[in-house]
């Protein structure tokens, strides 16, 4: 995000109160026509000269490299718009379930949805799940039904399939706008509320009906309004319009439109928008209703690194006015909020730091314009704010509580990266922590035992994305390698192991021996040791030598070069020198006994194995059921979390989830959700344990 000032986009007005202004994300699955619906909205509104193509990588919402090559958004974007004397600020998140967390942003940040479905697939099974979320944030909620020139059924029945898909109650999803269409071309609109017709309606079409279907409807939700109607009363548009704003707010109807990519609808929108939905004052989702006379409270929603000012911080204000050359406090959530996971925070929760706020701006897709301030329910832009992360609560008094984190989902997807040359090296630890700090759904690990970098993405799309960043904002080339599960192995039987250091050749020099007895223990148990030296055999100055030489041996393993875990130790016997021997020595031969001792057991891996919850329509659980055997899992059992959906619980060996979150999407046409957490180390089948390679970890499979 720039700091480079469009031009029409610093023509957009001020706003002085919350109820100027209105808060619409648009959601849906990705290839809708999100973004060109919004550029169509920006084209309406004045807002740019001409409407961008996403074909073209010229929109004003998609400004990254990656976004034009692939013809897909990859971040929140956020377009200011003034339509008759209101600030509607239009957030465009990504569609594809990989970039959910910013989805789930924006929908929590908004006071309304704009639900665009496509004429052509109108309940794909991620339309459905995104709709679900919705009804969980409790979102105000209109559909728009996109690509209504490519329909193969009419509107009137593409809204009968999107009521019953949503499982919508009788009279809920209504028509406000009603299409014409002539020749499969749709080409004016009817109001129904105010009768008045757009663009070339015949003459001859009557609407009547409908709009008495419409009239009736919002009537029957209000006791006031039914009461007039029933009286034979003839209700004014101010009236209709007034329990139709009533009506979104509480959720209880949700209107329908049409659009098309070349702009039909567009006004229409913009005009229900404006007089229909709600403003930040009648906030019904979660975060706080806005209300400019009390102490501030804004969020941060995403950052943004840019090359002439630094961090970016677009931020949702809540309540209170955010100021220029003020003193806030940056307060951390106490918690994430993940969906389906088990994955803490990865910043420190509850900490608290003061700061300067030194200028405002104002978001424009990838430019920034001055503002003078930002008040309760506008969405702004703090330049040069240092510390902060995604979730963050900024505020004007020290007493205010943080808000929750955003909600996102676990990155579940592994990738091991290693810098592709000693220059990357030496800039890879820098642009992994901005790229951590821009990217709060992305998570980083180093495991210790196979030395291996991992990042955790969301999915294939988004290691994509990670990768190319790294490379165009940061320099920093990376080659991913195969991602590695740590293993340890365990003795199958008891043995005995006899280890000898002696070197006496003139001079100081080496002498210990050690007898010890290994015995295998329950999983999980460890590693116990224990002394039954009778006659001082081994003095006892150097006993501790032998339990530390048994402790690195474990650690570096015996056979295959992973960690030797869950065995009993036993020094038994030994002899010592009063002149050569020492600690190391007797370090050297406990290691030499534990090593003699594995060349006399069968040595067994265990993998580790985690617990899965899978949550996914009723359509998929044979497939999802079939899948996990194949990946050795142990069905645990299924129950209906509710009507269709079943919530599978398994045990599966971590080796064959590495790609699973792919697989998952693919055999359920992303309507799964999936959690997994460590449960727990097994003693691999020898079969699969045949696959070892010796490198001391065990590439992932599937």
């Amino acid at each position: 995000m720039a700091d480079r000032t469009s031009a029409r986009a610093a023509q957009v007005t001020p706003v002085t109160g919350p109820e100027q202004i209105r808060n619409v994300v648009l959601v849906g699955a990705s290839g809708v026509g999100k973004t060109t619906l919004a550029e169509s909205l920006a084209f309406a509104a004045g807002a740019v000269g001409k409407a961008g193509r996403v074909s073209d990588g010229t929109t004003v919402s998609d400004h990254e490299d990656i976004e034009h090559q692939q013809q897909r958004s990859v971040q929140l974007s956020v377009l200011p718009l003034d339509w008759k004397g209101v600030r509607i600020n239009v957030l465009d998140p990504p569609g594809h379930p990989d970039f959910e967390a910013e989805m789930l942003t924006a929908l929590r940040a908004a006071d309304a949805g704009v639900f665009v479905v496509s004429a052509t697939d109108p309940v794909s099974a991620a339309t459905r799940t995104i709709w679900r979320a919705g009804v969980e944030f409790g979102v105000p909620r209109a559909v728009v039904v996109s690509k209504l020139d490519l329909a193969r059924e009419s509107f009137e029945d593409i809204l009968e399939t999107c009521h019953d898909a949503f499982g919508l109650g009788p009279d809920t999803l209504r028509p406000i706008y009603i299409p014409v269409v002539r020749d499969g071309v749709p080409v004016g609109t009817v109001d129904l509320l105010t009768g008045r017709h757009h663009g070339d309606v015949p003459a001859d079409v009557d609407t009547s009906a409908a709009r008495e279907s419409l009239v009736e409807a919002i009537s029957g939700l209000d006791d006031t309004l039914m009461e007039r109607y029933l009286g034979g009363e003839e209700l004014d548009t101010d009236a209709l319009f007034a329990g139709l704003r009533h009506e979104i707010t509480d959720c209880t109807l949700h209107p329908a439109l049409a659009v098309t990519d070349t702009g039909f609808g567009a006004e229409e929108l913009l005009d229900l928008i404006a007089g229909s939905f709600p403003d930040p004052t009648h906030r019904v989702g979660p975060g706080p209703v806005s209300d400019a006379d009390i102490p501030l409270t804004a969020q941060v929603m995403r950052i943004t690194g840019d090359p002439y000012v630094g961090r970016i911080n677009l931020v949702r204000v809540y309540t209170g006015t955010l100021r220029p050359d003020t003193h806030v406090w940056v307060k951390r959530p106490t918690e994430s909020v993940n969906r389906g996971t088990s994955t803490a925070s990865p910043t420190p929760a509850g900490e608290t730091v003061e700061d300067r706020i030194t200028t405002l701006s104002g978001p424009f897709g990838a430019t920034t314009r001055p503002i003078p301030e930002g008040v309760a329910g506008d969405i702004v832009c703090i330049p040069k704010l240092a510390g902060t992360h995604v979730g963050d609560t900024i505020t004007d008094d020290p007493s205010t509580l943080p808000l929750p984190a955003w909600p996102r989902p676990d990155a579940l997807l592994p990738i091991g990266v290693e810098a592709h040359s000693k220059a990357d090296e030496d800039k890879l630890s820098q642009a992994l922590t901005r790229l951590l700090v821009e990217d709060p759904a992305l998570r980083l690990e180093q495991n210790p035992q196979t030395h291996q970098l991992v990042l955790w993405c969301t999915g294939e799309a988004h290691a994509e994305v990670t990768l190319d960043r790294l490379r165009r904002r940061h320099g920093v080339h990376v080659d991913t390698v195969p991602y590695q599960v740590a293993l340890r192995e365990t003795f199958g039987t008891g043995a005995s192991g006899h280890g000898r250091l002696v070197k006496q050749s003139g001079g100081h020099g080496q002498y210990a021996i050690c007898d010890l007895e290994v015995q295998p223990l329950p999983t999980g148990e460890g590693f116990e040791f224990a002394v039954k030296v009778v006659g001082g055999a081994v003095p006892k100055n150097f006993i501790p030598s032998v339990e530390k030489g048994v402790r690195t041996q474990l650690a570096a393993g015996v056979a295959t070069g992973h960690p030797l875990v869950d065995v009993r130790v036993t020094l038994v016997d030994g002899k010592a020198h009063s002149v050569d021997s020492s600690d190391a020595a007797f370090q050297t031969a406990a290691a030499l006994a534990l090593k003699d001792a594995a060349s006399h057991s069968e040595i067994r891996l265990l993998e580790p194995v985690a617990a899965v919850r899978v949550t996914l329509p009723d359509d998929y659980l044979g497939a999802v059921l079939g899948d996990l055997s194949a990946r050795r899992g142990h069905v645990l059992g299924t129950e209906t979390t509710e009507p269709g959906t079943a919530l599978l619980r398994a045990e599966v060996p971590e080796i064959e989830l590495a790609r699973y979150p792919v697989d998952l999407r693919s055999l359920t046409h992303g309507t799964a959700e999936f959690a997994r957490m460590h449960l727990r180390y097994e003693v691999m089948p020898a079969a699969v344990a045949a696959r070892y390679t010796g490198d001391g970890a065990v590439p992932a499979g599937r």
